[in-house]
C-alpha cells in the first residue's frame, strides 16, 4: 500500500466546504482554531508517514531491487515518460515543505559551482565557507557537516533556496532523463522521500516485469 497523505487531504477538502457553507455559525476565533488544528493534523499525520518510511522501504528492498534489475535489462522505450507522469501526478498531491526529510536527514552533494554560487550569495570567501559547513566524505564528495541542513528554516523552507545546489534542485531525481540509469539512487531515495516511494509502487503497476 502506498504511503500517501491524499485522504487526508481530500478531508481537509470536505472540512473547508463545511465551513464555507456554515460558517455563519462559527465565530472567527473558531475557525482560527479550526484551522490550526487542521494544520497540526497534516504535520502529525507527515511526520508519522516518515517515522514508518525507512522500515516500510526496507521491506521491498529485495523486491525493488529485483524489479530495478530486471527495468535496467530491458528498458521500456516510454519508460521516462511513464516515469515522469507518476512524478507529476505523486506532486500534485505532495508538498515538500509538509515534509522536509532529505533536508533533515541527508546532505546533497556540494560542486565547485555550488560552493561559488552560495558563498557568493552569502557574501563569504569559498574557503571560509567550507570551513565554516562541509567536510569531504568517504567518496571524496564535498557535503554538509551535519544533519538537518545547516540552511533548513524551522518551516521547511530553505533559506538559500534560489542558490541551492543542483543535487537539491533535482531531487528526488524521478523527473529527470534516462531513469534505468538512476534506479540505484532511486532505490536508496525510497528510505528518504516518501513521493519516491509511492513513484516507485505506482511504477511497478504501470510497468509490471
Amino acid at each position: 500500500m502506498a504511503i500517501s497523505i491524499k485522504s487526508l487531504l481530500f478531508c481537509l477538502v470536505i472540512n473547508f466546504i463545511l465551513y464555507i457553507k456554515y460558517s455563519h455559525l462559527f465565530s472567527k476565533y473558531q475557525v482560527t482554531g479550526l484551522v490550526v488544528l487542521l494544520l497540526i493534523k497534516v504535520r502529525l499525520v507527515m511526520e508519522s508517514i516518515i517515522s514508518a518510511l525507512p522500515l516500510k522501504a526496507r521491506e521491498k528492498w529485495e523486491e525493488n531491487k529485483k524489479y530495478f534489475t530486471k527495468l535496467r535489462k530491458k528498458p521500456p522505450k516510454r519508460l521516462d515518460l511513464i516515469v515522469h507522469e507518476l512524478h507529476d501526478q505523486e506532486f500534485e498531491s505532495t508538498d515538500c515543505l509538509d515534509c522536509a526529510n532529505c533536508c533533515k536527514t541527508t546532505s546533497p552533494i556540494f560542486t565547485e559551482k555550488d560552493i561559488s554560487r552560495i558563498s557568493k550569495h552569502l557574501r563569504m570567501k569559498e574557503h571560509q565557507f567550507i570551513a565554516q559547513y562541509l567536510h569531504r566524505d568517504e567518496d571524496d564528495f564535498m557535503v554538509l557537516n551535519s544533519a538537518p541542513c545547516t540552511f533548513l528554516e524551522a518551516d521547511n523552507s530553505c533559506f538559500i533556496y534560489d542558490v541551492r545546489p543542483r543535487a537539491c534542485r533535482e531531487y528526488p531525481h524521478t523527473d529527470r532523463k534516462k531513469f534505468s540509469q538512476l534506479t540505484e539512487l532511486t532505490l536508496k531515495n525510497t528510505e528518504v522521500c516518501p513521493a519516491v516511494y509511492n513513484i516507485v509502487e505506482n511504477l511497478k503497476k504501470k510497468i509490471p516485469v
